[in-house]
């Protein structure tokens, strides 16, 4: 059924509204890298990939998507999810994603985009989470985004930066001209060692990750089915992915990847379980996926994207090791009311 149209402007009534469905994946995608490539975020995603993100359980299609066409040409989409748990502060975050191709911008359709997710958002975290505060967050760009000046007069406020960090493998590690990606790192303490995961270590790095990440900015504990998806997605890179494992078999850190864009290897998450900050763990694991991604010879970059506010000072950790920074991308928020 098609959806229908929202009233905010006269101008987005012009187009035909609907839910993404699975056939529409291949415009997604070309949607997705035009706006990847025209905002400058570098986000590049795979029909394959994008197909993958439309069966994951917590992303209802019918309810929660909507896209805008012209003609045969999909020229905007939106998305909400609800974190599964509140996050540390007790607070539920809903996320927003979408975007409006650079042609038809400036026609309403992202306030309308805006006004549909809102309101399904303060919807799921009522069902939810009842009672609960809850905050809408949304992507900011880049500086200069077309989507900042839309943010900040629907009442949202730049929060956070995240950092997107760069190490150039070539040559087996080393950089153009011969100048080595960073300092060597030491050996993981006495009783650790490291490991590529495998399924038989998903448990136990899920257990690690929520430790981890209890003091994260913003972060809610990863529930199981998450975790899976996340863990057996297509996009995982396991072999070049680094595990620090206790000899009693604890996970203590972490370093997973993933891959969207040929030649790129990406750093998803990186952790490591309090007690064991401050002894070269996230470093040593860092410096084994870079290395294992240099010997495969199928990457020429390792990125990453850091919190730039870290409580855990990440973005030295990163620069010691060898990574630059290439960009700054924004967090924008807004309180829900009830």
């Amino acid at each position: 059924m098609t959806q229908s149209v929202p009233a905010t402007e006269t101008r987005a009534r012009d187009y035909r509204w609907d839910r993404l469905r699975p056939e529409d994946v291949e415009a997604w995608a070309s949607l997705v890298n035009h706006l990847a490539d025209v905002d400058g975020t570098g986000e590049f995603y795979s029909v394959e990939d994008l197909a993958e993100e439309m069966q994951e359980q917590d992303l209802d299609l019918v309810r929660d998507t909507w896209v805008v066409w012209a003609g045969e040409q999909m020229v905007g989409f939106g998305g909400v999810r609800v974190n599964e748990h509140p996050d540390h502060d007790g607070r539920v975050r809903i996320h927003l994603e979408g975007g409006v191709h650079q042609e038809h911008r400036g026609r309403g359709l992202g306030r309308a985009l805006m006004e549909q997710m809102e309101r399904r958002g303060a919807e799921l975290a009522d069902a939810r989470h009842p009672g609960r505060p809850a905050y809408l967050r949304a992507g900011g760009g880049v500086e200069g985004a077309s989507v900042r000046p839309l943010l900040e007069h629907r009442g949202y406020a730049l929060v956070r930066y995240f950092t997107e960090m760069r190490l150039t493998l070539a040559g087996q590690g080393t950089r153009p001209g011969g100048e080595h990606p960073g300092p060597a790192a030491p050996p993981p303490p006495a009783g650790v060692r490291l490991v590529s995961p495998d399924d038989g270590w998903e448990r136990a790095t899920l257990a690690a990750h929520r430790a981890a990440f209890v003091d994260h900015w913003g972060s809610a504990p990863t529930g199981e089915r998450q975790w899976h998806e996340h863990w057996t997605s297509r996009s995982g890179r396991p072999a070049v992915s680094t595990l620090a494992v206790t000899d009693d078999g604890e996970v203590v850190g972490y370093v997973l990847c993933a891959q969207w864009v040929d030649r790129q290897l990406y750093v998803n998450i990186v952790g490591t379980v309090p007690s064991w900050r401050g002894r070269g763990l996230a470093r040593a694991c860092l410096a084994r996926t870079a290395r294992l991604a240099a010997e495969t010879g199928d990457y020429d970059v390792v990125e990453l994207a850091v919190d730039s506010a870290s409580p855990t000072g990440a973005t030295r950790l990163y620069e010691a090791v060898g990574y630059l920074p290439t960009k700054q991308l924004a967090v924008y928020q807004r309180d829900v009311s009830r």
